[in-house]
């Protein structure tokens, strides 16, 4: 939690502009920034411990896998995502309002600081919740919630709890042929996510630029 956390100050300090805003692009990009100094930390660490099975357990853990997820870990998942579900379902309408910049939000009376703060720590909060049992599954929140939004529409109030369904479904698919696809042998799920991810990625951001 206090690496989440960390990483989070760090990205927000480094994509803020003088008078607090914080553009979409600085953000990836500082995202970027820190996620590479994270990662060169994580590999400096291994590296110094000497220890070769540490270094394919940090392995395994940053491709993501849910092989070592039992019922126990299971149970504080349920109850992680459901805490989260519960506070970002209460921000459906403010989530709506940033639809249309912050500044529109602000002049329809949302608190643009509290609800960005606050659903960036949620956001950071749950991610190292579920990253600390599963490891990292990239794609899955990034392509989602965009392909949900092409069938139901942007309302938030709609958009998330089918988003979740859907993003669901979708890890227990890959997660069944990460298992299946090689006889005797488990693919990390985050590798599966990635290759059917990133191009479908690709073909919305393309999508995208077409339109505007």
């Amino acid at each position: 939690f206090a690496g989440a956390l960390g990483a989070l100050v760090l990205v927000l300090g480094l994509a803020a502009g003088r008078t607090g805003a914080l553009p979409p692009a600085r953000v990836v990009l500082a995202g970027a920034a820190v996620g590479q100094i994270c990662a060169a930390y994580t590999s400096f660490i291994v590296i110094m411990s000497g220890d070769h099975d540490a270094a394919r357990r940090v392995l395994n853990w940053t491709l993501g896998s849910l092989a070592g997820v039992r019922w126990t870990g299971a149970v504080t998942l349920l109850a992680i995502v459901a805490v989260a579900f519960v506070l970002i379902m209460a921000y459906t309408s403010a989530l709506d309002a940033f639809a249309f910049g912050e500044s529109a939000a602000g002049s329809l009376g949302v608190n643009v600081r509290a609800t960005r703060w606050t659903l960036l720590l949620v956001t950071a909060l749950v991610t190292a919740g579920l990253v600390s049992f599963t490891g990292a599954i990239g794609f899955v929140g990034l392509v989602v919630p965009h392909l949900v939004r092409l069938v139901c529409g942007p309302t938030h109030r709609r958009l998330l709890p089918l988003s979740a369904l859907a993003g669901a479904f979708l890890l227990v698919v890959a997660d069944t042929l990460a298992r299946s696809l090689v006889d005797g042998q488990e693919i990390p799920i985050g590798v599966l996510t990635a290759v059917v991810g990133a191009p479908v990625f690709a073909w919305l951001l393309r999508r995208e630029g077409r339109s505007t």
